[in-house]
C-alpha cells in the first residue's frame, strides 16, 4: 500500500471511530485560542448527540505548542486534558498539569509533531518558526490546517511535493484561501479528493480558472497620505479597522505585506501563476475572495470577519456542522466597496510577484526580512518609521542572494541571511539568529 493510500485509510478509520486527534501549534495566539473555542463548540455538538455515526466526530487535543506564554498554554492543557506540550522558550517555569511531558527549545514543536500520534495538525505558529514542525506533519502524512502562511512562502517548493508524496492535505485557515477553496468546490476537474468531495489543496486549478481575487481591508492607512503612512507609529499601525489579530499579523496587514504573503501562498495551494492572482481592497471585509472562470462567471465567498469560520471549515471538511461564528446579516450591509490597491504606498504587493517569478529561496528571504523589520518596528523605544518595514524587506529581496531550494536547511539558511541583512541595515538592533 502506498503512503497516500495508508494516509487515506487512517483518515477513514478516524471518521468511522468518531474521533479526531488534534495537535495545536501556536495554541496561545489569536488563531490558537479561537481554535480551542471551535473545538469546544464541536464537542458540544457531539455530546448533544449530533453525528454519533461518525459524521460529527469528537475532537481530542493531544498536543499543544506555544512560544513563551506558558501560563496560558498550561491553563489550556488543564482545561482540555492535554499532557503532551512544547515550549519554544527555554526560560521560565511551566506549571503544567501532573503527568505532562514538556518539550523545550526551538525544535520543541517539531518533536511534538514527530512523537505524538494525531490526525490533524493546526499550524498557527507565527512566522517562519512554524516551518520545521509543519513540514514534519506533512512528511508524516498528517492533515494540516494551515494558518501559518509563512510555511508556503518560505518553503512551498519543498512542502507541496512532500504533501503530494505523503497524501497530506493542506487545509487553508487563512480566510482568503479558505474562501478560494470554497469557491472552487464546484470545480471537480482537478485532483479528486478520496472522500469524494471537491479537491483539497495542494491541488492545481484547471484551465477554466481565469483569475483568483484576494480581498484586503486596506488596513488603518487606507485613506492616509503617503507621508503620513510612511511615518506612522506602532500604536497607529495596530488599530486594524475590521479584524482582531496578533501584533505581527496586524502590522503586516497595515503594510499589505500580509496580502503579499497570501499571494504567494495562493500560488502554492492552488497551483496558479502570479498572473492569475489579483488583490482588491475591500474595506468591509465581507467578501473574502472571488474566483472568476473563463466563461465570465464570478463566484465569491462572503462571511463576517471572524476567523472561527475558516478554522471550523478546515477542521470539519467535508462536513458542515452548525457554526461557532455569528451569522452574516445581509440586511445590515449598505454597500460593498472594491478598489485596486496603491502599490506605490504599499510596495510589498509588487514583491510578491517577484518572489513567485524568482522561486528558490526568494520567499524565505522576503519573509524573514519582513519579520525582522516588524520586530524592529515594534521594539520598545524604537524610532523606526512604519514605511521602513517594506523598504527593508524589498531591499533584502533585491540584495540578498537567492539560490535553489532543495531542503529545509536551504530555507533556514536564507532566513538567517535575510535577518542578518536587516540587522546590518539597522545597526545590529535585530536578532539575526532567531531561526
Amino acid at each position: 500500500m502506498s503512503t497516500v493510500q495508508t494516509t487515506q485509510a487512517a483518515r477513514d478509520r478516524v471518521i468511522a471511530g468518531g474521533e479526531r486527534r488534534v495537535i495545536l501549534l501556536g495554541s496561545t495566539g489569536s488563531i490558537g485560542t479561537q481554535t480551542v473555542d471551535v473545538i469546544e463548540h464541536l464537542n458540544r455538538l457531539h455530546e448533544a448527540g449530533e453525528g454519533r455515526d461518525g459524521s460529527r466526530p469528537k475532537y481530542r487535543v493531544v498536543g499543544l505548542a506555544s512560544g513563551r506564554n506558558t501560563s496560558l498554554m498550561c491553563e489550556q492543557a488543564a482545561r482540555l486534558g492535554v499532557r503532551e506540550l512544547a515550549v519554544a522558550s527555554t526560560e521560565g517555569g511551566c506549571d503544567a498539569p501532573a503527568g505532562s511531558r514538556v518539550r523545550r527549545g526551538a525544535d520543541a514543536a517539531e518533536r511534538l509533531v514527530r512523537e505524538v500520534e494525531c490526525d490533524i495538525v493546526l499550524g498557527a505558529m507565527v512566522g517562519s518558526a512554524g516551518l520545521p514542525a509543519t513540514l514534519a506533519a506533512v512528511e508524516l502524512g498528517r492533515d494540516v490546517a494551515l494558518a501559518n502562511k509563512e510555511t508556503l512562502v518560505a518553503a512551498g517548493q519543498i512542502v507541496v511535493p512532500a504533501a503530494r508524496r505523503s497524501g497530506s492535505r493542506l487545509l487553508p485557515v487563512d480566510s482568503e484561501h479558505a474562501a478560494v477553496w470554497q469557491c472552487l468546490q464546484g470545480d471537480r476537474r482537478g485532483d479528486a479528493d478520496p472522500s469524494g468531495a471537491a479537491p483539497c489543496p495542494p491541488s492545481p486549478c484547471g484551465a477554466e480558472i481565469a483569475r483568483i481575487v484576494l480581498t484586503a481591508s486596506g488596513g488603518p492607512f487606507r485613506t492616509w497620505s503617503a507621508a503620513d503612512t510612511y511615518n506612522a507609529r506602532p500604536a497607529q499601525a495596530l488599530k486594524h479597522p475590521t479584524w482582531q489579530m496578533g501584533q505581527k499579523v496586524t502590522i503586516d496587514s497595515a503594510s499589505l505585506t500580509n496580502k503579499a504573503l497570501e499571494i504567494v501562498e495562493a500560488h502554492w495551494l492552488f497551483g496558479v501563476g502570479g498572473e492569475k492572482i489579483e488583490v482588491l481592497v475591500h474595506p468591509q471585509s465581507i467578501v473574502h475572495a472571488m474566483v472568476e472562470f473563463v466563461d465570465g462567471n464570478l463566484i465569491a465567498q462572503l462571511g463576517p470577519p471572524d476567523m472561527r469560520l475558516p478554522i471550523q471549515y478546515a477542521l470539519t471538511f467535508p462536513a458542515r456542522p452548525e457554526g461557532a461564528a455569528r451569522r452574516l446579516d445581509l440586511s445590515t450591509l449598505s454597500r460593498l466597496e472594491f478598489a485596486p490597491p496603491d502599490t506605490e504606498r504599499f510596495p510589498a504587493l509588487k514583491a510578491a510577484y517577484e518572489v513567485i517569478e524568482r522561486g528558490g529561496t526568494a520567499g524565505a528571504v522576503f519573509n524573514a526580512a519582513n519579520e525582522a523589520a516588524v520586530e524592529a518596528f515594534l521594539s520598545p523605544g524604537a524610532t523606526m518609521p512604519f514605511g521602513r518595514i517594506a523598504e527593508l524587506s524589498c531591499r533584502a529581496l533585491r540584495e540578498v542572494g537567492v539560490s535553489g531550494l532543495r531542503s529545509l536547511a536551504d530555507a533556514l539558511e536564507a532566513d538567517a541571511e535575510a535577518r542578518r541583512f536587516v540587522s546590518s541595515m539597522l545597526g545590529g538592533r535585530v536578532d539575526a539568529a532567531r531561526v
